[in-house]
C-alpha cells in the first residue's frame, strides 16, 4: 500500500506501507509529513485538506489531531468512506493507466 498527498500545485513524496494502515500509523504519517507539504505547496493561506474518511482516517487519534490543527490549515470533513468526492480514485486511475501503458513493465517497487 502507498500514501501520498497532493494538490492541484503539487505531489507529496509517496510513503510506503509495509503493514495494515491503522489509525496510529496513519496519525503518524500525518504529524511527520503534513505540515511540512501544507506550508511549502499553500504558503498564501489556501490550504484546505481532505481526505476520504477510510477507516484508519476516521479513527478517533486521527480526528482528533485533525480538530488540533485547525489552526494550521482548513479541514474538510467529508462523509465517513466517500471516495466520490475524492480526488485520489481519478489519479489512481490515470496513475494505473500510465503504469499498465509502459513498456518495459516496471519489475519492482523502486522501478516504479
Amino acid at each position: 500500500m502507498v500514501w501520498d498527498v497532493c494538490s492541484w500545485r503539487d505531489t507529496g513524496p509517496p510513503i510506503s506501507l509495509e503493514t495494515i494502515l491503522t489509525g496510529g500509523k496513519y496519525l503518524r504519517i500525518l504529524s511527520d509529513r503534513l505540515h511540512s507539504f501544507m506550508s511549502i505547496v499553500h504558503s498564501d493561506g489556501l490550504e484546505q485538506f481532505q481526505q476520504n474518511n477510510a477507516t484508519p482516517q476516521a479513527s478517533r487519534v486521527a480526528s482528533k489531531w485533525l480538530q488540533e490543527q485547525s489552526f494550521d490549515f482548513r479541514y474538510f470533513n467529508a462523509p465517513p468512506k466517500s471516495p466520490e468526492m475524492n480526488i485520489v480514485e481519478d489519479i489512481r486511475d490515470a496513475l494505473l493507466h500510465a503504469v499498465e501503458k509502459r513498456s518495459p513493465p516496471s519489475r519492482t517497487p523502486m522501478d516504479l
